[in-house]
């Protein structure tokens, strides 16, 4: 079974359709998304002036039978930690929500799919 964790941006890009996040997608059994994506895209639809458009549209995504919610837990709080102090000995500095997904990531064995450069600053973390 092909699982990933996507990042907000391929959210974003596959809702606009960008053929390359597309094809990605639909080669995979489940997609992973994080409680932190989705807390980053709300908080975006509130200062938009398509808010209700953009929340019918996630829940939609939401309920796909391929799509799989993961929540943040004292489990992730640890790998957000470890996660942190390594970025912190190397000076590289990664967005505090993106670590978090890099969290959960780590804590479910699950590939990231980013366009976001920084997250190769996290050692050991796989990225598609």
């Amino acid at each position: 079974m092909k699982r990933l964790l996507i990042d907000t941006n391929i959210y974003s890009y596959a809702l606009k359709g960008e053929k390359d996040v597309v094809e990605v997608l639909r080669g995979v059994d489940e997609i992973g998304f994080s409680v932190i994506s989705i807390g980053e895209l709300l908080s975006g639809f509130r200062l938009g002036g398509k808010e209700l458009k953009n929340r019918k549209e996630l829940d939609q995504f939401l309920d796909s039978p391929r799509v799989v919610v993961y929540p943040v837990d004292e489990g992730t709080a640890e790998f957000y930690a470890q996660i942190l102090n390594n970025l912190r000995k190397t000076g590289k500095p990664v967005p505090t929500n993106d670590i978090w997904i890099a969290a959960v990531a780590f804590q479910n064995g699950l590939k990231l799919f980013t366009k976001d450069a920084h997250f190769q600053a996290i050692a050991g973390l796989y990225l598609v």
